[in-house]
């Protein structure tokens, strides 16, 4: 998952950094050089001013990329795949070209490589064309659009029987719409297809491999891209990363549970030591407490919030929001506080970021986010037993009451047609770097260390003790950030694994 801005990839076992390439697997996709591709690669890019602030304020440009919507059947239907370039800051230095994806699935990424440039060393910096790219179906890019009344399908089960079955119904409805409106397109919006556009973008720009930096689901966008393309990447970091093993909508959820209540009670105890404002308590029970009293006063009567109604499906969404980042604590609290004092029936303000988030998540504004589950759904398949997920609901409430219910419930995969093609298995030894935090509340530190396993010459950098998503170009720590910025300056990867802490 993105910065809701919350969803990782190989290194070599040779020379760490020397630029070989790494072996793959048996799963590795054809090089290019069908002739019914040919017009895919060579074609030429209209390069212009992104009309977005932030790009063009970078000096970024913009371009429109055509692909095919099925790889299968390149004389079909095409999809637009939205890229941005800021380009090496020293040609006589330059390297190449880094993709990137900011994840989700179903972020946008445009503007994603302006922040992450912030992070790079001006030697690092002069070596790369950074490319954006908003993902087929995402933003841009011939976005999916299921017109859903809500505007993301993740969302808690509530406190009993009778919220779940709510959810049961919720997501066949979010499956239904979907399936009515973009019924030919959703087979072909996949990590797999995205990983060949990457390819496609990399013969467009003339190199033999490009470089990419992803965090979150990039991290498995990633890998899946030096698996079916080993010998078309280059210097690829992956930031805060999936298992590729355990992707998907049940897996990778369900690690977010533990991930979650121990950020909760990281940040309940913040909030004790500031009783005197925020009035939920002076230790950590009486916070978690005081959360879990509010959770079961929404689900008996939803919290009137200006125009918003927040039940027991949506308030553990807003801490879910709010955990990422100890940065985002107090921005927290703050919103904890308002939503407890409007179920008081107390005066509460709506801050300008809660209005956004609710307003995304209940009204679908600016628009949904059905492209989220497209990408997933149409990546692996999830069990369709609702049983199925009521039981792990209930097994996981002792221990994760307020985010087991959210990470154990049911999704729109669950009435999802198959998958087009199987999962990824992602086994190689394409060169790579692996960051990651150990407290991670969206791809949980497990799931670096499994890939890092799967991958037979990579690298782990872990930043111990912080409940961070996404580090490189959010979270300043300097060992972090030197390890990623020797790796992409000169290649050199560290000569074994290495633990940071915070500066």
């Amino acid at each position: 998952m993105r910065r809701t801005k919350g969803l990782a990839i190989a290194l070599a076992s040779l020379v760490a950094g020397a630029g070989l390439l790494g072996c793959a697997g048996p799963e590795a996709e054809a090089q290019p050089g069908a002739p019914a591709l040919d017009r895919f690669y060579s074609q030429q890019l209209d390069w212009k001013a992104c009309g977005e602030p932030k790009l063009d304020e970078a000096g970024a440009q913009c371009a429109n990329v055509t692909v095919p919507l099925n790889y299968a059947e390149p004389q079909g239907s095409t999809l637009t795949v939205a890229i941005s370039r800021l380009a090496a800051t020293d040609p006589a230095q330059k390297r190449g070209v880094m993709l990137s994806n900011p994840g989700g699935p179903g972020g946008a990424g445009l503007d994603f490589m302006v922040d992450v440039s912030k992070a790079m060393t001006p030697d690092v910096r002069a070596r790369y064309d950074l490319i954006g790219m908003d993902p087929r179906g995402v933003g841009r890019s011939s976005p999916i659009q299921c017109h859903w009344p809500i505007g993301i399908a993740l969302q808690s089960a509530g406190v009993d029987a009778a919220g779940f079955a709510k959810s049961v119904a919720v997501q066949g409805d979010l499956a239904a719409r979907c399936a009515t409106t973009e019924a030919a397109r959703l087979p072909y919006i996949t990590t797999r297809n995205t990983a060949r556009d990457m390819d496609v973008i990399r013969g467009i720009f003339g190199v033999d491999r490009i470089s990419y930096y992803g965090t979150s689901y990039g991290t498995y966008l990633g890998a899946v891209f030096t698996q079916m393309f080993p010998d078309r990447s280059d210097r690829i970091v992956l930031d805060s990363a999936a298992d590729p093993d355990n992707y998907g909508t049940v897996g990778m959820m369900q690690a977010m549970g533990p991930a979650n209540e121990a950020a909760l009670d990281l940040w309940a105890d913040w909030v004790a030591a500031r009783d005197g404002e925020y009035h939920f308590g002076t230790d950590r029970a009486q916070v978690r407490g005081a959360v879990q009293d509010l959770i079961r006063q929404a689900a008996d009567k939803p919290i009137r919030l200006g125009e918003y109604e927040i039940d027991d499906h949506w308030l553990p969404i807003v801490l879910f929001v709010g955990l990422d980042s100890p940065q985002q604590y107090e921005m927290l609290a703050g919103q904890i506080r308002t939503i407890a004092d409007a179920a008081a029936g107390k005066p509460a303000e709506l801050d300008k970021t809660l209005d956004a988030s609710l307003g995304y998540a209940l009204k679908a504004r600016p628009q949904d986010n059905s492209s989220q589950m497209a990408i997933m759904c149409g990546d692996v398949a999830a069990p369709r037993d609702p049983g199925f997920y009521w039981r792990n609901i209930e097994a996981a409430r002792p221990t994760q009451p307020v985010f087991g219910p959210f990470t154990n419930n049911i999704t729109p995969c669950a009435f999802w047609a198959p998958p087009a093609e199987p999962a990824t298995v992602v086994r190689n030894s394409v060169p790579a770097l692996i960051v990651q935090s150990t407290g991670d509340t969206r791809t949980a530190y497990q799931g670096a260390v499994a890939l890092h396993n799967y991958l037979s010459g990579s690298r782990l950098v872990t930043l111990q003790d912080v409940p961070i998503h996404w580090i490189f170009g959010r979270y300043q720590n300097a060992c972090t950030y030197s390890a990623v910025n020797t790796y992409l300056r000169d290649g050199t990867m560290p000569a074994a694994d290495v633990t940071c802490h915070v500066d």
